[in-house]
């Protein structure tokens, strides 16, 4: 698939159309086996559309900002979450146009697909396309975190959740079985138990809007959507377009304690756990007394020191006429 993109005058005007980036590598290959069941049903609905096909990780940043430049406003993600980030990364990339002049949607066909989930967009494909025929939209609010590989700074875009300690090295070591193909939908929660004899709480220092905190760190969650781990519902009450981020900072648990209360992570009562505090705010600054793994909407990046920022109501994005009321 070559990088370069045309405008196809067979749509009826690409600014109609949809670019449609395939990953066919999300949900371990289940992308490329589903996309003729997808296509099939984007035919169905007459919706008008060019796909293309992301080769390697960076591929899909390229291809956005390439289709973006050839004329297209709307944006279909078929993959996980990992490419809707890269989705993201690429409106903020091109120069084109405000990202709010773009339009963003997802058929979901990753392992965790927790971004779709604060929407109650379906997982179903015949129950999700139609959605995007109705194009009813949001603005929600993304965030930018600049963290560190080795003593070089770099920055991200993200849409759900971003989250660091525990969480980081558990989405490291489901990235590297995802990476040699390994993978199903309890993949997140096999690495959270593995996961527990290898982690040690660090000291941190984390500022909330200017306020400092300095606890021991078992984990922290930076909320834009409410879901991670493919269904972990770890900031309960975050709303995507409130213009704030909602942590859930664990303080330092033993391993008994993780495991018995792995539930409540699932069913949205972490907040309720005595280690657990709760935040909301538009800047944060952290660092540790030792370097500590980050990852955002999934995907693994680097490690502290990090500073989050909020973008509120910053990209356009494709959602259930409900959402929208």
């Amino acid at each position: 698939m070559a990088d370069k993109l045309h405008v196809d005058n067979n749509l009826a005007g690409a600014v109609q159309g949809f670019l449609v980036v395939v990953n066919p590598n999300a949900g371990i290959g289940k992308g490329g086996r589903d996309w003729g069941q997808v296509s099939a049903l984007l035919d169905r609905h007459e919706i008008h559309y060019q796909a293309v096909f992301t080769e390697g990780p960076g591929h899909g940043v390229r291809l956005v900002a390439e289709g973006v430049k050839a004329g297209y406003r709307h944006i279909l993600a078929v993959g996980g979450d990992g490419t809707m980030n890269e989705i993201v990364n690429g409106v903020f990339a091109q120069q084109e146009c405000p990202g709010t002049d773009l339009s963003i949607g997802m058929i979901a066909v990753g392992t965790g697909n927790d971004w779709i989930r604060s929407y109650g967009i379906p997982m179903n494909y015949q129950e999700a396309i139609p959605i995007l025929k109705n194009r009813h939209t949001m603005l929600q609010d993304v965030g930018i975190v600049h963290y560190h590989v080795g003593k070089v700074s770099h920055s991200r875009y993200f849409v759900n959740m971003a989250g660091l300690g525990f969480d980081g090295l558990v989405a490291k070591r489901t990235n590297d079985d995802k990476a040699r193909g390994k993978g199903n939908p309890l993949l997140y929660l096999k690495h959270l138990l593995a996961s527990l004899f290898a982690y040690t709480s660090c000291q941190a220092r984390i500022q909330v809007d200017g306020k400092e905190i300095r606890e021991k760190l078992f984990s922290l969650g930076i909320g834009i959507g409410q879901y991670n781990g493919g269904g972990m519902r770890q900031a309960p009450d975050a709303k995507t377009d409130d213009g704030l981020f909602d942590l859930t900072l664990i303080k330092d648990l033993s391993k008994w304690s993780v495991i018995s209360n792995v539930r409540r992570l699932y069913n949205g009562t972490i907040k309720q756990h005595k280690r657990v505090d709760s935040l909301v705010g538009k800047q944060i600054r952290i660092d540790c007394d030792q370097p500590v793994l980050l990852e955002a909407d999934g995907e693994s990046l680097g490690h502290t020191p990090l500073a989050f920022d909020i973008l509120p109501r910053s990209i356009r994005v494709i959602v259930p006429p409900q959402q929208t009321q």
